[in-house]
């Protein structure tokens, strides 16, 4: 059975200001690197509450805080780790 991953990244404007705006690029670049883009749904979301916990990343149904680009690569790392062993 097929499992789905989706990755939905806040681009709210606290969220977006704070430096998803470049983790956005990060996560482009790292789906293409590890020949994910066909298998994972990326999709900007709008504000998903909580700001000051901020920024948001969701990686299928669990919400990451605190994102950046010092730390979104680990976290994909760990959250997309299934998806990269079978690819």
């Amino acid at each position: 059975m097929k499992q789905s991953y989706e990755i939905e990244i806040c681009l709210g404007s606290s969220c977006f200001s704070r430096g998803n705006r470049d983790v956005v690029q990060v996560i482009r670049e790292y789906l293409r690197k590890n020949h994910l883009d066909d298998k994972v749904i990326f999709r900007g979301a709008r504000c998903l509450g909580n700001c000051s916990e901020g920024p948001f990343v969701v990686i299928n149904g669990k919400l990451i805080e605190k994102t950046d680009v010092s730390n979104i690569e680990k976290i994909l790392d760990t959250e997309l780790a299934d998806l990269i062993r079978i690819s």
